[in-house]
């Protein structure tokens, strides 16, 4: 994985950089057969996007952004809401790895540390016919941010904040691509995250908490209770019965606290 690297002082945001770049074909004037793993990594974005249309704050130099594009998928068109989870899993322990503490997921696609989060995943694809042509997994690290805007300030949170001290973000993301290459080796046997599902429970951080789904037609409450092998939420609601929920479709808040 990440068999190249791109590198830019500044753009707008990575996930439109690696689309650009698979649409553009400029991979094919290098010789380069397909662009399947590259990296595309920022000092600095200046319109950083989270999910359903969110603005993601990126200040420059102090954070790791960047962007995985794979190129043709061969799990199909729903490989994309479970590679977030993927990478989630691979990012908090690319974390622990890093600083020897260790970092918790909200289902989807937050990744947090000490009750706040740390990352955001945001995941595009691009469809030829029924399949995807490639998958853009974006992905945006507090590491060494010290201040946050007010609004953000009882949600977000950075690992030089929490440890005490500055980390190496050369280093961190060489740990969280190590480890989602593992976690995608894995995902690629099964098609789906069976492989990682226990690992990824015991990080779980909504597991047997109280959420609340947000839908297009309502919101309801009830307890998480884990992840399938498709890597939809399992929701106990108030019958007793357990509801699978896709992201991408809903979105889930804690019910008392952020997580």
């Amino acid at each position: 994985m990440a068999r190249q690297v791109l590198w830019k002082q500044e753009i707008d945001s990575t996930n439109n950089w690696a689309k650009d770049y698979a649409g553009s074909r400029i991979w094919m004037e290098k010789g380069i057969k397909n662009p399947d793993g590259t990296l595309f990594v920022a000092e600095k974005q200046t319109a950083g996007k989270g999910r359903q249309g969110r603005v993601w704050t990126s200040p420059p130099g102090e954070n790791i952004y960047m962007s995985l594009l794979l190129w043709m998928p061969e799990a199909g068109v729903l490989s994309a809401p479970q590679l977030t989870l993927v990478m989630g899993l691979s990012v908090a322990q690319g974390v622990e790895q890093l600083t020897g503490k260790k970092a918790g997921i909200k289902w989807p696609n937050d990744v947090v540390y000490s009750g706040k989060k740390i990352c955001g995943i945001l995941t595009e694809m691009r469809l030829k016919g029924q399949n995807p042509e490639y998958i853009v997994i974006g992905v945006g690290i507090n590491v060494n941010q010290k201040k946050f805007p007010p609004e953000l300030g009882d949600k977000a949170t950075s690992l030089a904040l929490e440890t005490g001290k500055e980390a190496d973000r050369i280093k961190g993301i060489a740990r969280v691509m190590e480890c989602f290459e593992e976690n995608y080796r894995k995902f690629l046997k099964t098609k789906d995250l069976s492989l990682m599902k226990e690992t990824y429970e015991s990080l779980l951080l909504n597991k047997d908490r109280q959420v609340r789904i947000l839908e297009k037609n309502g919101q309801w409450q009830g307890t998480a209770r884990g992840i399938n092998h498709r890597g939809e939420l399992l929701v106990e609601d108030s019958q007793g019965h357990i509801r699978e929920i896709m992201s991408g479709e809903v979105s889930v808040r804690g019910l008392y606290t952020y997580v």
